[in-house]
């Protein structure tokens, strides 16, 4: 069987036909760079009017990440799918022993105890990105609404059918920057495409 094996040439064939399916989009340039991605990543155009973004988010994003010393995920798929050259520190705590004994205590899961723990560490100016739990993010936006955090910026993509687009419409009410999905689609991966569309905005600005 004959297929395509350079991956540049994968990669921009790809990116073609994503811009010939959504030819009609109206989404501001850095939005855009973020939703190609997740497009690409997922393989799903619906990405495409699932996204939301806070006014001038995606700019923001790239601002801040591009001065950003560390980065907190909410489970290791989430780092893991990030740019292994990201010029910042990735943070997940969720496999340390005492966030799991906070979460036994607190009768809760380990991803809202491990972004108890990172929001207590750095409560202004943090970059926080949850891409699989529902309840990392309540646990964040719980925090921020006692003005308990300031942050500098939410990527909130939680996937799944308990908790997830609750989650997320909540995170729409706030006026810190934020990029998210609507409804009970998301995930890790989709976490990781935003995360890594901002970092290649940011380089390309420097």
């Amino acid at each position: 069987m004959q297929y395509l094996r350079d991956p540049q040439k994968i990669e921009e064939l790809s990116m073609a036909v994503i811009r010939e399916r959504l030819k009609d989009h109206d989404f501001a340039a850095a939005e855009w760079a973020v939703v190609r991605r997740v497009v690409h990543t997922t393989g799903d155009v619906a990405f495409a009017g699932l996204l939301q973004f806070s006014p001038r988010a995606a700019e923001q994003g790239a601002q801040v990440l591009a001065g950003a010393k560390q980065v907190w995920c909410d489970v290791e798929m989430v780092k893991a799918g990030i740019k292994r050259r990201a010029p910042f520190l990735l943070n997940c705590r969720i496999h340390q022993p005492e966030v799991a004994e906070q979460a036994r205590l607190a009768g809760t899961t380990r991803a809202a105890a491990a972004m108890s723990a990172a929001v207590a560490e750095q409560p202004e100016g943090g970059i926080f990105v949850i891409g699989n739990a529902p309840t990392a993010l309540f646990a964040l936006l719980e925090a921020a609404a006692a003005d308990k955090c300031r942050p500098a910026l939410v990527v909130g993509t939680p996937v799944g059918f308990v908790g997830a687009a609750e989650s997320k419409e909540w995170l729409t009410g706030f006026d810190f920057p934020w990029i998210s999905v609507r409804g009970e689609k998301g995930g890790s991966t989709v976490a990781a495409a935003i995360v890594n569309a901002l970092l290649s905005l940011a380089l390309t600005a420097q």
